[in-house]
């Protein structure tokens, strides 16, 4: 994956959620990092769409 699909909400917690559950990164600041995405303003993003960022479980729901 060249670059997240930040347009498309749904597209974008589908590619994080399999990036961190097939360990091709073990955390969002790796993912964050690694596709220069700022975390703060992707969770903002993710919230005004009703998703939510589990630490413990390392996924959005």
């Amino acid at each position: 994956m060249d670059k997240l699909p930040m347009n498309d909400v749904p597209m974008l917690v589908s590619a994080i959620n399999f990036l961190l559950r097939d360990h091709e990164f073990e955390t969002l600041d790796e993912i964050c990092n690694h596709f220069n995405v700022n975390r703060a303003a992707l969770e903002a993003k993710m919230t005004t769409q009703g998703f939510e960022w589990s630490e413990q479980q390392k996924k959005f729901w």
